[in-house]
């Protein structure tokens, strides 16, 4: 066991009172727990990372979200309160290559439980057009690639970080977070493993309707305002189109329009997907042009009173009635 070479009277005094055993209780990354009623004190950097550790975490876990509703993940910058709350925590829960401004805070920050999930799960490369049919997609000219930011990244490695929209690789990401609450907090280890069989549960229910309902589809290839969706795509035979590529405040060059009002057509396109926390100007402009229709496809970046649905799993099936719609049935 570790010992600092100077014990501290308070220290002592925890250890006179409860044992040997409760030593590592009294020392560093316990003190935030203190202060929430014998609660681990843990960041979360956005919604989908802070919904996951409440459901496995449960009374065990006080959790604070850098991310507030209605703000747009990729743009967040931390203020000097957030990097002290982050300094102060047990541990904090974030995704590598989303947020800039918290990669570079979780990096400085004594943290001692630091946990990242783009390292639970298998990260991939995508880019404006993604998903089981893309390889047989050749609308864009020779040279043409990088019209609407097509590889666009967040990160240096270029991953694509949505790995949430894709129930499988959240369920991932759900087991290695109640791995790293358990080791955090090893007295409540039971109870953050069973929640987490739960959620991993409700996960996988909620991949069989997607894979239920999207398996027999008139079309295959559905546009998006942002490239959020290319897991989800993957995941079930599906192809993604994005206007704007991975980063959602980009703008489509004159030639990526027509080139997805020429793919729309031939591929039997119904509807223009926007999501709630960036402008739908575009998707509509494009839609009016194409004589389509749009609808909302949430990438559930944050819940709002726009949201249809008030938490992930809602949300989630809200928005595969939009895609099973607009893709029609057999």
């Amino acid at each position: 066991m570790n010992v600092r070479r100077l014990i501290p009277t308070a220290a002592l005094s925890c250890a006179a009172l409860l044992g040997l055993t409760a030593l590592t209780a009294c020392g560093s990354g316990s003190a935030a727990a203190d202060r929430k009623g014998g609660r681990l004190d843990v960041v979360a950097s956005f919604y989908p990372l802070q919904f996951l550790t409440e459901q496995i975490g449960g009374d065990h876990v006080s959790v604070t979200g850098l991310t507030k509703p209605g703000v747009e993940p990729h743009d967040l910058e931390i203020s000097a309160k957030q990097t002290a709350k982050l300094n102060d925590a047990d541990a904090v829960v974030y995704l590598k290559g989303l947020q800039p401004a918290v990669d570079e805070a979780v990096k400085q920050a004594d943290v001692k439980t630091k946990v990242d999930a783009s390292t639970l799960t298998t990260m991939e490369k995508h880019g404006n057009e993604v998903g089981g049919h893309a390889a047989a997609h050749d609308h864009a000219a020779a040279g043409e690639e990088d019209h609407a930011g097509h590889g666009h990244s967040h990160s240096e490695s270029g991953d694509d970080p949505h790995i949430w929209l894709d129930p499988v690789k959240y369920a991932e990401v759900a087991k290695g977070v109640g791995a790293a609450l358990a080791k955090a907090d090893p007295a409540h280890a039971a109870d953050y493993t069973k929640n987490t069989d739960a959620l991993v549960a409700k996960l996988d229910g909620l991949d069989k309707e997607y894979a239920a309902a999207l398996r027999n589809t008139r079309a295959k290839v559905f546009i998006t305002t942002h490239a959020a969706f290319g897991y989800l795509a993957e995941r079930y035979g599906l192809t993604e189109e994005a206007i704007n590529g991975l980063d959602p405040d980009s703008e489509p060059s004159p030639a990526r329009i027509k080139d997805l009002q020429k793919m729309a057509k031939a591929d039997g396109v119904t509807t223009v997907f926007y999501e709630t926390l960036v402008s739908d100007k575009t998707a509509k402009t494009l839609a009016s042009d194409a004589s389509l229709r749009t609808d909302v496809l949430d990438p559930l970046e944050g819940i709002t009173d726009k949201s249809k649905g008030t938490d992930y799993f809602s949300v989630m099936r809200s928005n595969l009635t939009a895609l099973a719609t607009a893709l029609g049935t057999k």
